[in-house]
């Protein structure tokens, strides 16, 4: 059995437009790294975290990769020592799951070191509870998907439910990442506690679409589903430029535009890469115009969630 592992676990989208909390996507890059390894010392040690300027905690109780493997530990009841360094390549603050990415990166590492005994879905919870010391609150909508791979739907939170959704094999996705930061934390705060009727059984509808487009591979029903009538229109306020990046997205001939996870990120959908990449530009050349810089991301559904580098 290998002493030490490295794992990459990817980047995500959660609330993919219609489905706050309850829905969330994988895609190829960027993504964060975690070196694993086994000691004989007891207790989970992080011995250096780069690629976050200095602002991430080192104790293992304050960071999420060292609460997702602690969780771990303690419902196997196991008292193994743990070394992790962590690569950050993921931005702080950006909508597409940074603390999830560690966090999920780091479960699936002290799984496959001390021999699989869980599955990737029995996971998941021990990474929804880095996210309650990240942002306040145990959402599964972005470790789920960086966990498990592609589209994840969280049917029920109280039993977990999850379940994989099966998506057409020539869905792309662009994201555009504004150099402004937007804590989770704070885009939670600005949300209305009760909503309309008529609004909830509109995104009923649209998620309920969104999820028959992509198991059936109808791409007009999975752009008439992409919209969001109660979190987005809150949201878009913190996000400058929201609503000319998402014209120039939609006039590119992506299928829809919506923010990624709490934003500032911003994500569309496409069906050819040429598309999102296009859509991309336009996005970016909109940012610019109102005088920010971005950084775009295009790739695929990733199907595979976190993945095994290395073991040594």
């Amino acid at each position: 059995m290998a002493k030490s592992i490295k794992v990459f676990a990817p980047a995500t989208v959660a609330n993919v437009a219609c489905g706050f909390d309850v829905l969330g996507f994988a895609v190829d890059a960027p993504g964060d790294v975690i070196t694993m390894q086994l000691t004989d010392k007891p207790g989970t040690v992080i011995t250096s975290i780069s690629g976050d300027g200095g602002r991430l905690p080192k104790a293992a109780e304050k960071n999420t990769a060292g609460v997702a493997v602690n969780a771990f530990l303690k419902q196997l009841n196991i008292t193994q020592g743990v070394e992790i360094t962590i690569e950050k390549n993921l931005p702080l603050g950006s909508g597409m799951g940074s603390s999830a990415a560690s966090s999920a990166a780091a479960v699936v590492a002290i799984n496959e070191l001390l021999g699989k005994p869980l599955s990737r879905e029995a996971l998941v919870p021990f990474a929804m509870e880095a996210e309650r010391i990240a942002c306040g609150a145990a959402h599964a909508d972005n470790v789920a998907p960086a966990i498990m791979g592609g589209f994840v739907l969280i049917r029920s939170y109280a039993p977990l439910d999850l379940i994989r959704i099966p998506s057409p094999d020539n869905l792309y996705c662009v994201i555009v990442t504004p150099n402004i930061e937007l804590r989770t934390e704070d885009a939670r705060k600005v949300l209305k506690q009760e909503i309309t009727m008529k609004d909830a059984i509109q995104q009923w509808g649209n998620l309920a679409g969104l999820i028959a487009g992509l198991m059936q591979k109808d791409y007009a029903l999975i752009g008439r589903s992409l919209q969001d009538v109660i979190v987005e229109p809150m949201r878009a306020l913190l996000i400058p430029g929201f609503e000319e990046v998402k014209i120039a997205a939609l006039e590119s001939g992506v299928l829809g535009c919506s923010i990624s996870g709490s934003g500032p990120s911003i994500f569309a959908l496409a069906t050819s890469n040429q598309i999102a990449e296009n859509a991309g530009a336009a996005m970016k050349v909109a940012l610019n115009k109102i005088g920010l810089e971005g950084t775009i991301y295009v790739s695929k559904i990733n199907d595979e969630g976190a993945r095994v580098i290395e073991q040594f």
